[in-house]
């Protein structure tokens, strides 16, 4: 395959209202030096930043803040990236795309598993959610490759409305604290586990749901070929 088959962007998400206009104006002021793998790497270093402020925020929660501050940061790199490449003019659609969301994954996998990292939010449970977005976007990329539609929100909601849950996750857990109860075969878990866990399962029913109608819908498009 020399080129990638061009596919439909659709990203029809609460937050686009603000973000859209938001990411123009810093694609038209980003200085020449900053290139979309230079923002890409920026993406990579706010999610390593979540991660280890997650850890360290079991000795002071005032690192929490700072989670919130790298979600702010690994935005910025990971939603400027293609915007900036659309805006020069410089796409690079097959490894742009290879490299966007092969990076994505990786950031999604350091990002909700320092979840885990807090005193607050049982690894289990980080792990998960975890497992509910990798599977979105499996999702999400298969139905690029079969219908030409890269998908990016759900049900309006799309990666900036995830990072925006977890700035108000973060600002819940420094301004109350841990709240622990026990269930009977899970334990002990706390408020925030049973808030990571309602997201967890939305994710996988959406996935599970959303295969199906895909799947059924694609049966009678592309029937079986008529045996003789």
């Amino acid at each position: 395959m020399s080129k990638m088959k061009p596919h439909e962007r659709v990203n029809d998400i609460l937050l686009g209202p603000l973000e859209r206009p938001a990411l123009q104006w810093f694609a038209a002021h980003m200085p020449a030096w900053v290139t979309p793998d230079v923002l890409t790497i920026i993406g990579t270093i706010g999610a390593f930043i979540i991660a280890i402020s997650y850890w360290l925020s079991r000795s002071n929660p005032a690192w929490f803040w700072v989670a919130s501050l790298g979600l702010f940061i690994n935005w910025f790199g990971d939603s400027l990236d293609g915007t900036l490449a659309r805006y020069r003019n410089i796409r690079r659609p097959k490894y742009g795309f290879f490299v966007d969301h092969t990076v994505d994954a990786f950031n999604e996998m350091v990002v909700i598993l320092g979840l885990g990292l807090t005193l607050f939010i049982r690894f289990d449970f980080a792990a998960m959610a975890l497992i509910g977005y990798l599977l979105m976007s499996v999702l999400v990329y298969v139905t690029t490759y079969v219908d030409g539609v890269f998908k990016i929100s759900y049900g309006r909601f799309g990666p900036t409305e995830m990072r925006a849950l977890l700035v108000i996750l973060n600002a819940l857990m420094f301004f109350l604290g841990a709240i622990w109860f026990t269930l009977p075969v899970i334990g002990m878990i706390s408020i925030y586990d049973v808030l990571v866990g309602l997201v967890a399962t939305a994710l996988i029913i959406v996935f599970v749901v959303s295969s199906y109608r895909k799947a059924r819908e694609l049966a009678l498009e592309d029937p079986p070929p008529k045996v003789p």
